[in-house]
């Protein structure tokens, strides 16, 4: 199952469960996990985009490890809430996914970067620490506000 709908995300979860947020990129896919109780999210592993085989198996991997029960992917949509070609690109990820098993909820990451960068520029981090960090916050911000969202719905 894949929803752009909370609700109908948070009714395949009736038990909650960890999660996993996803921020897909061309060249890495950040990750991050929440706790059981949907309380908060931490990032995790930066996985360096391969072929989609590789890309997907270790994802497979940690979310085996981790016990996570469903996905959450950070939508990449214009400012004006429109589609993009990277957007096409993430829901195809999450196509080829769903095989996967897990429900997976679509979440609007449209400030998610931006707001990462500007965290790490006022905590003074050199560019080099951003480069390598950005992804996996990023995936956590996305995450975080999901969780946010699901636990008030």
């Amino acid at each position: 199952m894949i929803t752009t709908d909370r609700a109908e995300f948070r009714t395949a979860l009736p038990a909650g469960g960890r999660l996993i947020g996803l921020d897909v990129g061309t060249k890495t896919i950040g990750t991050a996990l929440c706790d059981a109780g949907w309380s908060f999210a931490s990032p995790a592993l930066l996985i360096r985009r391969k072929k989609f085989t590789t890309d997907k198996a270790a994802l497979t991997t940690l979310i085996g490890e981790q016990q996570v029960k469903g996905m959450v992917i950070g939508l990449p949509l214009n400012l004006d809430g429109t589609d993009s070609p990277r957007t096409q690109s993430t829901r195809a990820f999450a196509r080829n996914c769903e095989d996967i098993g897990l429900p997976i909820l679509l979440w609007d990451e449209r400030w998610s970067t931006q707001a990462v960068e500007r965290q790490m520029i006022a905590e003074d981090r050199s560019r080099a620490s951003r480069a390598e960090l950005v992804d996996k916050l990023a995936a956590s911000y996305i995450l975080q506000g999901a969780i946010d969202a699901l636990a008030n719905s």
